[in-house]
């Protein structure tokens, strides 16, 4: 059940680890990922979540992010990896947080079933480690493409270790043009 997943915290206050415990027998397994009582109290907040999101990516060492979306348009996610595996990252991106400009790394896959929350005034990307990676999320706001906000991924002052090599990354035209964090002037604060 998913009140009996093991929940890792950061020193970054917002993002949340949960691992759903699952269950198996000789038909396979079965897993609660989400049941919303739970998760909120995993959370220490009221989430209602509005929008799911697969996306594909064909190619290992393809990046998306790092994104968000600017208030009133500002969502939070949870992110689980159904197929392949993920470097997933979020960055602070709250003005007067004392961690502002630091990141959580974890890697999320199909094996694991591990899902990282990244809550609004969080920048988020991930970069795929195999071919053919499925990634599911759900967002607590639509997508609103005129708030969109992008960074660039392979930043330095950043200083993220994605497993990709940037000369090999698969990128779109948004985020390879993404402005880098020295440039971004973030519309987040601390709630």
């Amino acid at each position: 059940m998913y009140s009996s997943s093991e929940i890792k915290r950061f020193s970054i206050d917002g993002p949340v680890l949960i691992t759903p415990k699952a269950f198996g027998d000789d038909r396979g397994l079965f897993c609660e990922v989400y049941r919303a009582d739970v998760f909120c109290e995993f959370v220490g907040e009221d989430v209602d979540f509005v929008q799911d999101n697969i996306s594909v990516s064909a190619n290992a060492g393809t990046v998306r992010g790092l994104h968000a979306q600017e208030p009133p348009y500002a969502v939070g996610k949870l992110v689980q990896c159904l197929h392949g595996s993920i470097i997933d990252v979020a960055v602070d991106a709250r003005t007067d947080s004392p961690t502002f400009g630091k990141h959580v790394s974890v890697a999320l896959s199909a094996e694991n079933r591990a899902q990282l929350w990244v809550p609004a005034g969080f920048l988020h990307g991930y970069a795929t480690q195999e071919d053919n990676t499925s990634v599911f999320y759900k967002q607590t706001g639509y997508y609103a493409p005129g708030g969109e906000i992008s960074v660039l991924w392979d930043d330095p002052d950043l200083g993220i270790d994605w497993n990709v090599d940037a000369g090999a990354a698969v990128l779109s035209e948004k985020d390879a043009q993404a402005q880098y964090f020295a440039n971004f002037e973030s519309p987040f604060e601390l709630l």
